[in-house]
């Protein structure tokens, strides 16, 4: 009887056992990437290291990633920062299949190290966001000076500077052309001169400068690192307003605005302030003090009441010069809310 009575016990305890392990199993979280219809996304690698590079170039790398899932991916978009630019072979990938990730970093001017991100946001409900990351060491293997020339049409040459390029890691290279925008400047170069450094004498055409206010300049060379140089040029106009208008925004209506702007001439030329007028009354001069190159104007607004119809309004404070010249102030008020 107690024989019975222990094999009784025992049966009943694994029976207990069997039903307990079996709601435990049930209770267990299902794999998402196992459910029908599920994608999944997975990277190689989510570091890429493009090592020590040179600065203002571009480099490519990528990022290799596969579906592991049994439902169709989707790429939905490709988060970057600045400098990046990124490219998919494809947005849409059935299980199994592989996709790239390309990337493209444009180095700047500056040595230093670079980190930046990237986030992929997929249908992947295990990960709908992920991030990579792409480094580099960025090393300056060319100096140019200037970086940005500002033209005077009244200076000798428009006042352009000598240009001066320097290997600094003292590879020789040659110059091989020397262009710009509207071959408003130019420069004599020899290809057959190997040298670490190279000072250039740009001519400016004068007469060409009417056509063209902004332009760029661009430099081949034979540097294994560099292949050309960029540098900007912009032909300074004879005045310069700071700031060039005045912007209110949601101010008091009727409430008297003070702003100040200054007047100066780029050309080192003496002017005088003959009068001054507003097109629509809204804009006033109220006092007008000399400075260094020129005068700073306080300007008084009177914001126009807004109503249903209207709520922007603008205006142009002109600056009679002597000799007839006029300077245009625009002035704007701009209601943001009701």
């Amino acid at each position: 009887m107690r024989r019975y009575c222990r094999i009784s016990l025992v049966v009943t305890v694994a029976l207990l056992l069997f039903v307990q392990s079996g709601c435990q199993e049930q209770t267990k979280a299902p794999d998402v990437s196992k459910t029908k219809g599920a994608p999944r996304i997975i990277f190689e690698d989510t570091l890429y290291d493009f090592g020590e590079v040179s600065s203002s170039r571009k480099y490519t790398g990528q990022f290799k990633f596969t579906n592991t899932g049994n439902g169709i991916l989707k790429i939905i978009n490709v988060k970057k920062c600045c400098g990046i630019a990124v490219k998919l072979d494809k947005k849409e990938l059935g299980p199994g299949e592989s996709g790239t990730l390309k990337v493209d970093y444009y180095t700047g001017r500056n040595s230093g190290l670079m980190n930046r991100e990237l986030s992929v946001y997929s249908n992947d409900e295990t990960n709908p966001k992920m991030a990579l990351t792409i480094k580099a060491r960025v090393v300056v293997r060319i100096d140019y000076k200037p970086r940005r020339i500002d033209l005077l049409p009244n200076k000798e040459n428009a006042g352009c500077p000598k240009i001066t390029i320097t290997s600094l890691d003292k590879q020789p290279f040659s110059i091989t052309s020397f262009q710009s925008t509207g071959e408003i400047i130019t420069a004599d170069i020899d290809a057959s001169v190997e040298a670490t450094k190279f000072i250039l004498e740009p001519k400016v055409f004068l007469q060409k400068l009417q056509n063209n206010s902004t332009g760029l300049i661009t430099i081949g060379l034979t540097h294994p690192e560099h292949d050309r140089l960029n540098i900007r040029f912009t032909v300074k106009p004879r005045f310069q307003l700071t700031p060039p208008g005045i912007i209110l925004l949601n101010p008091q209506p009727q409430e008297p605005s003070i702003n100040k702007v200054s007047i100066v001439n780029n050309y080192d030329e003496d002017f005088e302030i003959e009068s001054t007028s507003s097109e629509k009354s809204m804009a006033k001069v109220i006092n007008q003090q000399a400075i260094k190159g020129g005068y700073r104007l306080e300007v008084e607004i009177t914001p126009p009441p807004p109503d249903d119809e209207t709520r922007s309004f603008e205006d142009v404070l002109n600056v009679n010069l002597k000799g007839g010249e006029t300077l245009a102030i625009k002035c704007y008020v701009r209601y943001l809310s009701k």
